[in-house]
């Protein structure tokens, strides 16, 4: 039978410069990007509030994690659960027609299906030797016959 590796840390993401990640360098990216644009487009003063602010959600996103998991897939997870309702009720109200057709329903009839024959706990035993042995052993009725 061949062996085969099974991954490990699969959790751990990809180390590209020393310890920032492929998906922080790439938000890293992008901030300054957008912090070019900002410093290309706007007076001193809005540019250094606009670039405090690009620093904090860069920050926020590429290095905070809750729970080991980065803060995005937390902030998905707060809107999703944010949307369903806190509290589910189930309230089935049966109106009187739907009463009286479940009443009138016929019973379904049972099928039973014949067993040709059981196997018996030495056959069983046989059997689970041959799947286990990947059919190595034939088995007593294989042997016979040869």
């Amino acid at each position: 039978m061949q062996q085969f590796v099974v991954p490990q840390f699969i959790d751990v993401e990809d180390k590209v410069i020393g310890p920032i990640t492929v998906r922080q360098f790439i938000i890293l990216l992008f901030s300054g990007g957008l912090e070019f644009l900002s410093w290309k487009f706007s007076d001193f003063t809005l540019f250094l509030f606009e670039s405090l602010l690009i620093a904090i959600f860069t920050i926020l996103f590429a290095f905070i994690k809750i729970n080991g998991r980065p803060i995005h897939f937390f902030i998905l997870n707060f809107i999703q659960t944010s949307k369903k309702p806190w509290l589910r009720l189930w309230n089935k109200e049966f109106n009187p027609s739907d009463l009286r057709k479940s009443m009138k329903k016929k019973e379904s009839k049972v099928m039973i299906i014949p067993i040709k024959h059981m196997v018996g706990l030495s056959r069983l035993a046989e059997l689970s030797l041959v799947v286990d042995t990947g059919g190595v052993y034939e088995g007593e009725e294989a042997l016979k016959v040869k």
